[in-house]
């Protein structure tokens, strides 16, 4: 089987590989993978309530399945903990940030940084407390990466006419698959709000529903155009800006293989790097960046298994070396994911030990520093892992592809547990923000059932409490929406362009309608941090 055949061909629509379409399963209730209970059956809501509020694991039932894993499973894996990374980063810097905002600072500077030496920021392990910032720019090459796959493979199989209908697809669904969940979940985030009547430290709700509703669609309406100049912020969820920069990373990757279809192999290589350039070092485009990164190692990916000879030569000399370089390639990653990330003001990563020298290679065209090591440390960590088998083996595990699974959602959702049912219990153990607004909103809360706050920084018994409750009710969220919100949402855009193009092209030339392709199916795991 071909490398690439797994993301190209299969898709996880329904959470089970298999393409469903809205005509096979036109019931709503039938959309969310479950058949209806028989009408004899006096339970039959009952169950059908319990299937809708029960998570489940795709890994489980791909564990029990005869088919064998897709050969680019790895990729949803890191996708899926990389999310779980961004969980963890945005917990951390909550908690410990609400009673004094050095402690947060601690945590997104370097080792050492003003005498503060602890565990959770050394080399390598910091990525684990605060890697949030590199999971964003590891998920945005593995995006590059899976939308460009199967126009690359039609490019190089010169079918141009399937590269136009793939890409005119792709175009007109892009917008729907992105949008629809955030839509969705952000109404119900502000309805919540009206109905229970909480109060949340993050947004000051209207005096009346219909000023919130209007305020939402507003905001809505100009975060989602893609070419809206300025700040893209959405204050009902502000972890949901970095979703505008996949639109417009997703639009760049289209264009390009547009572009280079008929570009001789060496060319098109050579483009795709003079883009990264550009994106880099003469604009502030690091998004761009790193989508067109993903496309490039997409197309050696490709190239690598035809048999004429189109390769690099230069690069199937240093296969010998492979063990050697991606070893080192990984070390480097992780080195460089730890990039202090506090500010945008480099004079600040100037002052961080072991980043003074480091400082100097930021380009000047890029604003936040940080993103340029990110650019370098995600391409490495994605280029190694399928070269590493150990890696790729954990990130094939049942959890990481659990998470794989939930990973849009989660990044839907987990902001505002956090400023909910989150702020609250950090208040419970002992986390008490000093602001009169806290003090009076939550005062039934603090230190409710106070926890000492022992072990290393990061791991402190009152830090972990509270997530035997919100780990596992963040998870149980994230695959609701998942089945509830965000697989009818890559189904509906597929059946709106087949009732909208394909049904006209049928009565007009009847070309066949087409299936759903790798976009359906794209590394939309958006982790950006407010």
């Amino acid at each position: 089987m071909h490398q690439l055949d797994g993301v190209m061909e299969g898709t996880r629509a329904n959470g089970r590989g298999e393409i469903s379409s809205w005509r096979s399963n036109p019931s709503p209730l039938g959309r969310l993978g479950s058949p209806l209970p028989s009408k004899g059956n006096p339970f039959r809501w009952v169950r059908l309530l319990s299937f809708s509020c029960w998570p489940r694991s795709n890994a489980a039932e791909s564990s029990s399945s005869s088919k064998p894993i897709r050969p680019t499973a790895y990729l949803d894996g890191l996708r899926g903990f990389a999310a779980f990374l961004v969980y963890i980063h945005h917990h951390q810097l909550w908690a410990h940030g609400s009673t004094n905002y050095a402690n947060a600072a601690v945590f997104e500077n370097a080792f050492g940084w003003h005498d503060q030496f602890h565990f959770a920021t050394f080399i390598g392990v910091r990525n684990f407390f605060t890697g949030g910032h590199m999971a964003v720019a590891v998920f945005y090459v593995i995006s590059g990466y899976v939308l460009s796959a199967k126009p690359l493979a039609l490019i190089q199989g010169e079918e141009y006419a399937k590269l136009t209908e793939n890409l005119g697809s792709a175009f007109f669904r892009r917008w729907f698959r992105l949008y629809i969940p955030l839509l969705a979940t952000t109404l119900v985030y502000l309805l919540s709000w009206h109905v229970f009547g909480y109060w949340n430290p993050v947004c000051e709700p209207k005096d009346t529903l219909r000023e919130e509703l209007w305020n939402w669609y507003v905001e809505f309406k100009n975060f989602s155009f893609l070419f809206k100049e300025g700040p893209v912020w959405v204050s009902y969820n502000t972890h949901l800006w970095s979703i505008p920069l996949e639109m417009r990373g997703s639009m760049i990757t289209f264009i390009a293989c547009l572009s280079l279809a008929k570009a001789p192999v060496k060319r098109r290589l050579i483009s795709q790097i003079v883009l990264m350039f550009y994106f880099m070092y003469v604009v502030d485009g690091f998004y761009g960046a790193l989508f067109i990164a993903g496309m490039l190692q997409c197309d050696l990916d490709l190239l690598y298994k035809r048999a004429d000879g189109s390769f690099p030569r230069w690069l199937r000399r240093l296969e010998r070396y492979k063990t050697f370089i991606y070893w080192h390639f990984f070390f480097i990653s992780m080195w460089l994911a730890g990039v202090p990330s506090q500010t945008a003001n480099v004079m600040d990563l100037r002052a961080n030990p072991g980043w003074y020298w480091m400082s100097f290679l930021k380009p000047q065209a890029v604003y936040d520093p940080k993103w340029f090591y990110l650019f370098f440390a995600a391409n490495m960590l994605v280029a190694c892992i399928p070269r590493m088998q150990w890696l790729k083996r954990f990130f094939e595990t049942r959890f990481c592809q659990f998470l794989g699974r939930i990973s849009f959602s989660l990044y839907l959702v987990h902001g505002p547990i956090l400023a909910t049912l989150g702020d609250r219990l950090y208040h419970a153990v002992g986390y008490v923000r000093p602001f009169e607004d806290s003090k009076t909103h939550l005062a039934w809360w603090i230190n409710l059932f106070p926890l000492p706050k022992v072990g290393p920084m990061g791991l402190e018994v009152s830090f972990l409490v509270p997530h035997l409750v919100l780990l596992p009710l963040t998870f149980w969220v994230a695959d609701f929406v998942t089945r509830a919100v965000d697989e009818p949402a890559v189904r509906f855009p597929n059946w709106l362009y087949r009732k909208t193009v394909v049904a006209a092209c049928e009565r007009g030339a009847g070309s066949p309608e087409p299936k759903m392709d790798v976009h359906d199916d794209a590394a939309v795991a958006l982790l950006r941090l407010a």
